[in-house]
């Protein structure tokens, strides 16, 4: 089955399966610009850090991520990064600022440090003001803790060579745009689970990264969405 995309995306390899079909067109009704105060409040109302920071499974290692939002000249846009393509995981691929939780950090702690250390963003900078639904992924072994926080206005960044390759800011209003997103379901029902893309013009956010973004779009624009373990 082939793929059809509308915008041209990167050349992140996808590892599709052979048993796939196509998704349902977005969960969102609407593609406005937000403010980032706008997208902070229906971070708040939707209330999503109320969970166990337990993992879901024997062996899973700590993760905590920072979706930040900051202010842009088409309103609230969200920071990304593409990790670099030496890394031994995921390497080249679309990400938030994050990773692993030390012995005696809190997953806030943790997703400061980590972008600082990545892309370097002040932590005095940072406000986080909620969180997304908790994420376990399969295939790395994470159970992955995401940070909403906003900056009052975006600053000067620089990619540490080592961990990244490239630094974007993408406001929401693009990521919500019907050419953008699109939706896959992966295996055969009832064991198949949806697979969210977002393909921007030079490249592909998916995996986990691009779930967190469906629900937080969820959350600005429509319903929430029911997460799934990826």
């Amino acid at each position: 089955m082939s793929v059809s995309r509308s915008r041209p995306g990167g050349d992140q390899p996808i590892p599709r399966p052979t048993v796939w079909r196509p998704g349902a067109s977005p969960a969102w009704a609407a593609e406005i610009p937000h403010t980032t105060e706008a997208v902070m409040r229906a971070v708040e109302r939707a209330d999503l850090g109320r969970q166990p920071e337990t993992p879901t499974f024997p062996g899973a290692r700590r993760s905590a991520v920072l979706v930040v939002i900051a202010d842009g000249d088409r309103g609230a846009e969200v920071l990304l990064t593409k990790r670099a393509r030496h890394l031994r995981n995921h390497a080249g691929e679309i990400s938030f600022p994050g990773g692993r939780i030390e012995p005696g950090e809190s997953p806030v702690e943790a997703a400061v440090r980590e972008a600082h250390e990545e892309v370097a963003l002040a932590p005095s900078a940072v406000r986080v003001r909620g969180q997304l639904s908790h994420l376990s992924t399969v295939v790395s072994r994470s159970y992955i803790v995401p940070l909403v926080a906003h900056l009052d206005r975006r600053p000067h960044l620089a990619a540490d060579p080592t961990e990244v390759d490239r630094v974007l800011w993408v406001p929401l209003v693009e990521l919500a745009h019907g050419d953008t997103y699109r939706e896959e379901w992966w295996g055969t029902p009832p064991l198949d689970r949806q697979m969210n893309f977002f393909e921007l013009d030079d490249e592909t956010v998916w995996g986990a990264t691009a779930r967190m973004l469906y629900e937080l779009l969820c959350v600005v624009y429509g319903p929430p969405a029911t997460r799934t373990a990826l």
